[in-house]
């Protein structure tokens, strides 16, 4: 028995997240250990590092699983590839042994896409939340996205993933936002990286953002948000399908097999 990592890319607008599921619920991690499984002729169990929510995408998860495989890297990746469905690929595959993809991990990034349109955009419906004739004030956004620099209980914004746990502390190494102009309008990306994120914590710091951009919340009041602990008060869930797993970092021993970003110390960074 031979044990890999790889990392993983897929679209998660069909699926009810990552997580395996009493079938027949379509999730990332069944359709995965089942490609693998039509591969080596054998049961897999495959680890993710993150457990991504239904219609969240990802570009970065990174996955480990033991098989019997007598052939390259490579043509276990091509063999698993033509296994998978069209919205799922590893992107790269490798040997890794002593590798727990979750808890070796020393931080994680998710990047949510906004889009402000004048109509509707069929193509944007996967992957961008649209915002249909609206403006943002950005330097707002920015200025609320700081905020959340550094170590803080983020007890209004989620809650723990674990059964429980009644730990809502998180360090978060970057939070920041950016804008560019595509053709169907402006396009606002939002970062962030941290140690580990609460269940729905991303999407809530993103909505209330939004609600400061869009002028209906004061930089104060999202900063009274966060310090109330209250999570009826951040009531705005931002849509799954802007959400993307971007990357996963690792030690350096670790990720000597993975890409440099992955392989980065968590340093913080201003807006």
């Amino acid at each position: 028995m031979k044990s890999y990592a790889a990392i993983l890319a897929y679209d998660g607008s069909e699926y009810q997240g990552f997580q395996r599921q009493p079938p027949p619920t379509p999730t990332i991690q069944a359709a995965v250990e089942a490609a693998v499984a039509a591969v080596a002729r054998q049961n897999c169990a495959v680890i993710g590092a993150g457990r991504t929510d239904t219609g969240v995408h990802a570009l970065g998860q990174v996955i480990a699983f033991d098989v019997n495989w007598n052939h390259s890297e490579d043509e276990l990746l091509s063999a698993i590839n033509s296994q998978l469905p069209m919205d799922i690929a590893l992107q790269r595959l490798w040997r890794q042994d002593d590798f727990h993809p979750r808890y070796d991990a020393r931080w994680r990034q998710y990047a949510y896409r906004i889009a402000t349109v004048t109509a509707r955009n069929p193509l944007l419906n996967r992957t961008v939340w649209q915002l249909i004739g609206e403006r943002m004030d950005l330097a707002a956004m920015k200025k609320a996205a700081a905020n959340c620099l550094g170590e803080h209980d983020f007890a209004a914004f989620g809650r723990p993933p674990q059964p429980g746990s009644k730990n809502t502390v998180r360090q978060i190494f970057q939070s920041r936002w950016e804008m560019a102009s595509e053709e169907y309008g402006a396009a606002y990306t939002y970062r962030i990286r941290g140690t580990a994120f609460l269940y729905h914590m991303v999407r809530r710091l993103v909505g209330t953002m939004v609600q400061v951009g869009r002028g209906k919340l004061s930089l104060q009041g999202f900063e009274d948000i966060m310090r109330s602990r209250d999570i009826e008060r951040a009531k705005v869930l931002a849509p799954p399908q802007g959400l993307v797993l971007e990357a996963v970092g690792y030690s350096p021993r670790m990720a000597q097999n993975m890409t440099c970003e992955m392989a980065e110390a968590p340093l913080e960074e201003s807006i």
